[in-house]
């Protein structure tokens, strides 16, 4: 009985010790990161509508397939110090509630803001069920197997942006804002046929912008240099092509234009906006 006490006493410091070990936390790094997380957002210049010369909406959509925008996409999955823009909206609209999604409505047309999600909706977006059927191996009937599917940052390929161009004569200057942003998935018939792309929802992006400006993304060129989401979009440091102008129409570039001549009609939008601001100075 001596021996087995000995024993007991012995063993029980190294437990302890070992379990002390595993809870031990390291820094990952030469030092602690604090720059991005206390980050604040730069305020939008003053603006009145007396101030505003000219100004025209377009909406854009940045492909994430794109290397330029890969900063975007990537990680698929989370990592010590980094998220995917897709994640990132997806803690603020389900953990954090610090931004709010709006309907697309029934044809996923709607980008005006008009029908916030609830937070029910939004577990329906991000997690929907399939019920497939499998035989019965003992009776031979058909009986249904459901199975939850999550929606994956790495199914949303593109963003589409709503956003305002316009001429400040206050400040002499050609300026633009980002009005909205709205994540897309693919589309497939019920053949798998691939039809499109459509967005789950649409964001106000001024509202986003406090949350993008305490998220890093990576820097090809320079670790210790990590710019925010927030600074992707204010430097405009991504690529993207114009699928819709403000037209008496209403319509988008693919409903009278298609192929290389949509993507010609796109070019022609954007050197507009360039032509104009150099017109306002030609004296």
């Amino acid at each position: 009985m001596k021996v087995l006490k000995k024993s007991v006493l012995i063993l029980f410091p190294v437990l302890l010790f070992g379990s002390a070990t595993e809870a031990q936390t390291v820094l990952d790094g030469p030092y602690i990161k604090e720059h991005t997380k206390t980050k604040k957002v730069v305020p939008y210049a003053h603006l009145r509508e007396a101030d505003v010369f000219w100004s025209k909406r377009v909406w854009r959509v940045i492909d994430l397939r794109e290397k330029v925008n890969h900063p975007l996409y990537y990680p698929i999955k989370e990592i010590n110090d980094r998220k995917n823009l897709f994640d990132v909206i997806r803690q603020a609209l389900l953990i954090d509630g610090s931004i709010t999604a709006y309907d697309p409505g029934p044809i996923l047309q709607d980008d005006e803001f008009t029908k916030p999600m609830l937070t029910s909706q939004l577990r329906d977006v991000f997690t929907r069920i399939d019920t497939s059927y499998t035989e019965d191996l003992d009776t031979g009937e058909l009986v249904p197997v459901i199975q939850e599917i999550n929606l994956e940052s790495a199914d949303i390929k593109q963003y589409r942006v709503k956003e305002d161009w316009f001429f400040d004569k206050q400040r002499s200057k050609m300026d633009v804002r980002i009005i909205g942003i709205a994540p897309m998935r693919e589309v497939r018939g019920e053949d798998g046929e691939f039809r499109g792309f459509a967005p789950i929802f649409w964001l106000y992006y001024p509202e986003c912008r406090y949350v993008f400006a305490n998220w890093e993304v990576f820097n090809r060129q320079n670790d210790s240099e990590r710019r925010s989401y927030e600074d992707i979009f204010w430097k405009r440091q991504f690529n993207s092509y114009i699928i819709k102008e403000s037209n008496v129409y209403d319509r988008s570039i693919a409903e009278y234009k298609t192929g290389i001549d949509a993507l010609l009609e796109s070019e022609r939008i954007k050197e507009e906006l360039f032509i104009m601001e150099h017109d306002v100075w030609n004296f």
